[in-house]
């Protein structure tokens, strides 16, 4: 089989990551017709269907390797061009995506970003997934590294253990005095009403079970944006799990109490990144490990 053009791995990455032919297409400034042209001819060279069309375009399984390549070729070569050229010619910007959970991102997270180098020319593309779901991303290419749940390495990537994020159980207090006057009864968490980031926020759901011993289903209410999430609560609207570092202001501030003292849900957390010898992610690696060794448990 011949090998792979680059080009055409390019094209490839732009279809899954701009979603369709034509943003594609106005990314790579080519015709859509090229682009199609250049999807279509590296497929007849894999023999398979790479990419779903749909809305939008998503990468089969036998496109989502060479989406990973993608990845990491685009990475290495503008490492190399950056390198070659000298930090006084200007080797152009390294864009890294990197997929994390939406409480790590609320929190600890951009404190690591901030450790790296300002004249290092780094642009990130971060994406925010439940910690349960974060490797998927990773998985299927569209990352380079990924804040996750997962401790079995995705193929092709390293892992590291970063410690674990602590959640509180946090309510008003009259929300406490009117819902759980008896504590943490299975009958009280089954009917007061509870806030749940999105649909694969798990936490509360992990923490009602652990304490009532068997699977619950309390009122939700959703509300995926971490500020929103907060406001829920403090206005007595229902209550969650939140995690240590955003909680300790509302404790102290005497606005919310904690519903089981002593008791809290330990989330372990992973980074997992692409298997390459490359200058950033190394750096960007040591970067988070140092944040999350401060900040985690």
């Amino acid at each position: 089989m011949d090998g792979l053009d680059s080009a055409q791995l390019r094209t490839l990455a732009a279809v899954v990551a701009e979603g369709s032919f034509d943003a594609a297409a106005r990314l790579l400034h080519v015709t859509p017709s090229a682009v199609s042209q250049r999807i279509k001819a590296l497929e007849e060279t894999v023999g398979q269907v790479l990419v779903r069309r749909a809305r939008p375009c998503v990468a089969t399984d036998a496109g989502r390797p060479l989406l990973r390549l993608a990845g990491q070729l685009a990475l290495l070569e503008r490492e190399a061009l950056a390198d070659a050229r000298g930090p006084l010619a200007g080797g152009g910007r390294i864009r890294v995506a990197v997929v994390v959970n939406a409480d790590s991102l609320a929190t600890w997270f951009p404190a690591a970003l901030a450790r790296l180098p300002q004249r290092a020319g780094l642009s990130f593309d971060l994406r925010q997934d439940d910690q349960d779901h974060t490797a998927e991303l990773l998985r299927d290419g569209s990352v380079t590294a990924a804040v996750t749940a997962q401790r079995e390495a995705v193929q092709g990537c390293r892992v590291l253990r970063l410690g674990s994020m602590r959640y509180r159980t946090l309510a008003t207090p009259e929300f406490a005095a009117a819902h759980f006057a008896k504590g943490l009864t299975a009958a009280a968490l089954a009917s007061a009403p509870l806030v749940v980031f999105d649909r694969k926020d798990r936490v509360q759901h992990r923490f009602i079970r652990a304490v009532a011993g068997r699977p619950l289903d309390p009122p939700v209410h959703y509300v995926p944006s971490i500020p929103a999430f907060s406001e829920m609560i403090r206005l007595g609207l229902g209550w969650s799990m939140v995690p240590e570092q955003i909680a300790e202001a509302d404790l102290t501030a005497g606005g919310c109490v904690d519903l089981a003292p002593g008791r809290h849900l330990d989330v372990p957390l992973y980074w997992q990144h692409w298997r390459l010898e490359s200058d950033v992610l190394n750096a960007l690696t040591a970067a988070v490990r140092a944040v999350a060794a401060e900040t985690l448990r």
